[in-house]
């Protein structure tokens, strides 16, 4: 394989570990017929697995080296490349009728976050994500109300989708070897929100203004959104912090707070 030096500004730890690899693939467990979408292939470890066991892979990769490198190494009638920043890709336009994609990919951890809301943005034509992430992002995707890991990012993605939290991964797995510990998270879109909310983004709003000062209380942190007399008609104390709201309670202060 031809070296590729590892470039810090993408955020690339290349996994090389092949237990891992093929626990991913298991757990991913693609069938004939379905569409899946490897996000930054990197070197092609997890795509040469995948690959496997699928007869065409399509995958979206930012680095141009990369994307040379991977088009000698695999045909393009198995390997469909997307040279394309995933967070501006528009999945939805791989999507075919009836046939929902499935995600799959070690995400630079530089990006994780805003990525996850913009594949979120497109739920409607993926079916679920199985996605590599910094274990401390995994363990706030799966945080339940109470914990310190338990903020915005745990209200916004379980409003969207079904967390399962799968296995962990040891830095030793990567080239190079990345200063933070690593899991593997199962996203499932659900196909009915599990609260009823008026406009997604006045809940939002209200999530982000919430979670503004993890100290203040909501009295504080929604001054401007909803006084705290409505809040007590809700049977939500004014004087709670964020972290121990339920998401129905955020979907209840969301559909009560006034339009702008």
């Amino acid at each position: 394989m031809t070296h590729h030096r590892a470039r810090k500004r993408f955020g690339q730890h290349f996994l090389h570990d092949r237990s891992i690899v093929e626990r991913i693939v298991a757990t991913l467990d693609p069938k004939a017929g379905e569409r899946i979408i490897e996000i930054g292939p990197g070197q092609g470890a997890l795509t040469r697995e995948l690959l496997a066991r699928v007869a065409h892979l399509d995958a979206v990769e930012l680095d141009r080296d990369l994307v040379a490198t991977l088009n000698t190494r695999f045909p393009p009638d198995r390997l469909t490349l997307h040279q394309a920043d995933a967070l501006k890709f528009d999945f939805c336009r791989l999507a075919e009728p009836g046939n929902k994609h499935r995600l799959v990919g070690n995400l630079p951890y530089n990006i994780s976050t805003p990525l996850l809301f913009r594949v979120l943005d497109q739920h409607a034509c993926i079916r679920d994500m199985l996605f590599m992430l910094q274990k401390e992002v995994v363990d706030r995707l799966s945080a339940a109300p109470g914990g310190k890991e338990y903020g915005r990012l745990s209200v916004m993605i379980q409003y969207r989708c079904a967390v399962e939290k799968l296995f962990d991964v040891p830095p030793g797995a990567f080239k190079p070897v990345p200063r933070v510990d690593s899991a593997v998270v199962r996203l499932t879109p659900h196909v009915a929100a599990p609260v009823s909310v008026n406009d997604p983004e006045r809940f939002a709003t209200v999530v982000r203004a919430a979670f503004a000062s993890r100290r203040k209380t909501l009295r504080n942190n929604l001054t401007g959104l909803l006084p705290p007399e409505q809040m007590l008609s809700l049977g939500i104390d004014p004087i709670r912090r964020a972290e121990t709201l339920t998401l129905a309670e955020f979907a209840a202060l969301s559909n009560a707070a006034p339009t702008p």
